[in-house]
């Protein structure tokens, strides 16, 4: 089997499907929210129905985490989800009222939620035991999602919003077909996505705590800009081709971004930590920026700065998680943090989002997004004093001097 994936073309047809999923996703995240301000709902209702999302994913990824455990057969799991989101879609497009849009939202969430985590798993189950690598899968994820919001973005100031749902189905056809032409896979390296056996031990872990806390208060303003950025453009006068160039300069760079923090990071809390506190002063800088921007052109290119934001946290993140928390439990650690990231931030920032630019305008969302990102920049600046002062020796240190005396 193993030979005969090496030899057989089928991971073009990989890296073609991760291409047409996170091109369908950028569909959905940078321009929804225009179709849902023109079929007539506020800014509130609009980050209401957007934080849904994070809201079912604690419930969706451990059930298509379990089934996938279960069935031991990724491709046929990831292509119910497809066929899932392409049917559930069509149902929100199609709505009506404001009830038949967010119980369609609801359910399809249930399905594309979880389609980022279930497809890596799938792509490194596909890849385990090849001279392949995950990141060249990653990079032709990356190039979808830049390409698709720089070529769609003229495509929908041309024919209206309303041709977003056929793009959108467009995409998830040519995943489907791309996901259909992979050979059968009887194998999975995946587990559950959320372990809950560890998160006791976890809990007993007050510096994992705070750094899981101050990471929350520094990604809620990135959830805030994530759903609102493409109304803060029009707002400010730009086209949908300008919010198709924002989505395009802030994810073009983020695969260099990723490489750089893989090649000369140190895996060392205290290099770590200090890497944080300094991500998350970009954090600030970026949102003050915005909300002092005045132009379409200067919020594009303001965007630039999530490549190395948002890149850099992720990657940091994960990698302290795996240093701050015991061997054991690191799978549970590793879902806590993926949980406050995605999850807990996604439904603050949708709701807190929402109501302050309701009510207060852009630029306040903005400015509660630079006095939360600094909060957060202070706490992770103290861990780091901690750290580079104190005796605090972390569980990896731990088990390699143990390992050391044996």
């Amino acid at each position: 089997m193993r030979e005969y994936l090496n030899k057989h073309p089928s991971f073009s047809s990989l890296k073609w499907f991760n291409f047409f999923v996170y091109g369908t996703v950028v569909l959905f995240t940078s321009f929804f929210p225009l179709y849902l301000q023109d079929v007539g709902m506020n800014k509130l209702e609009i980050g209401s129905l957007m934080s849904v999302g994070a809201l079912v994913s604690i419930i969706a990824n451990p059930f298509w985490g379990i089934w996938s455990d279960r069935y031991q057969n990724m491709r046929r799991i990831v292509l119910v989800m497809l066929t899932g989101t392409l049917v559930l879609s069509q149902l929100v497009f199609q709505a009506h009222t404001y009830e038949m849009i967010y119980v369609s939202i609801l359910f399809f969430y249930f399905f594309q939620g979880p389609l980022f985590a279930q497809s890596n798993t799938m792509i490194l189950s596909y890849i385990d035991g090849t001279n392949h690598k995950f990141g060249s899968f990653r990079l032709w994820g990356s190039l979808g999602w830049a390409l698709t919001a720089i070529l769609a973005g003229p495509v929908i100031e041309w024919a209206g919003v309303s041709i977003l749902s056929y793009l959108f189905a467009a995409l998830l056809c040519a995943a489907m077909l791309s996901l259909v032409a992979l050979p059968r896979l009887d194998h999975s390296i995946g587990v559950a996505p959320l372990p809950f056996k560890g998160f006791q031990k976890i809990f007993y872990n007050p510096f994992f705590l705070c750094f899981i806390f101050f990471g929350i208060l520094v990604s809620i303003p990135n959830t805030m800009n994530n759903t609102f950025v493409s109304l803060y453009i029009t707002e400010l006068g730009g086209s949908k081709t300008m919010i198709g160039l924002a989505v395009f300069l802030s994810s073009i760079l983020e695969v260099g971004v990723l490489l750089l923090c893989n090649r000369f990071l140190k895996r060392k809390v205290s290099v770590l930590l200090g890497w944080l506190a300094l991500v998350s002063v970009l954090f600030v800088l970026r949102w003050w920026l915005m909300a002092g921007a005045t132009t379409p052109l200067q919020v594009a290119f303001i965007q630039i700065l999530h490549c190395i934001t948002f890149g850099g946290f992720f990657y940091v993140g994960t990698q302290l998680t795996m240093l701050l928390v015991p061997r054991p439990y690191r799978s549970s650690g590793q879902a806590l943090y993926t949980l406050t990231w995605s999850g807990i931030s996604g439904i603050l920032g949708g709701v807190l989002g929402g109501w302050l630019y309701q009510t207060l305008g852009a630029q306040s969302m903005y400015q509660s997004g630079v006095f939360l990102s600094f909060i957060g920049t202070l706490g992770f600046g103290l861990m780091w004093l901690f750290v580079s002062r104190g005796d605090y020796l972390n569980p990896a240190e731990q088990e390699e001097e143990l390992a050391g005396h044996e």
